[in-house]
């Protein structure tokens, strides 16, 4: 689908951007972002990205057992989940590819191989304001 943006969000990184008490239950908190990123597919992010919008969310740790949902693959890192959108990135070199992320250095990583990239403020406040951990 090379006529489909291809956002891959970096799971444990947007999660740890906000101190929600996501750390109590981070399979949780990545549950949630998973939620509050579905409705990016049929949206985008306007107006910098427009619909439709393939979304990858990608877990690693104790949110490795996170399921997809509709709207959203998730992709369970094996090792490490920066390695991991790192190969997600490669392997779409015909389709324009957005990454969420604040690590420097899987910004540039990434950004090497011709994706955009933004931080986790970036997204919506709708998606930003996923719900505190209970």
């Amino acid at each position: 689908m090379a006529d489909r943006a291809l956002l891959i969000v970096d799971g444990a990184n947007v999660v740890g951007s906000r101190p929600d008490g996501w750390w109590r239950d981070r399979a949780g908190a990545a549950a949630r972002l998973r939620d509050a990123l579905a409705p990016l597919a049929d949206r985008g992010v306007p107006p910098e990205l427009p619909p439709p919008v393939d979304v990858v969310l990608v877990v690693e740790g104790a949110a490795r057992d996170v399921p997809a949902a509709p709207g959203v693959a998730v992709v369970a890192a094996p090792g490490s989940g920066d390695d991991t959108m790192v190969e997600l990135v490669a392997a779409a070199p015909d389709r324009r590819r957005v990454v969420v992320t604040a690590d420097r250095e899987l910004r540039a990583r990434v950004g090497a191989l011709g994706a955009e990239v933004h931080g986790p403020r970036w997204l919506p406040r709708d998606v930003q304001r996923r719900g505190p951990v209970r």
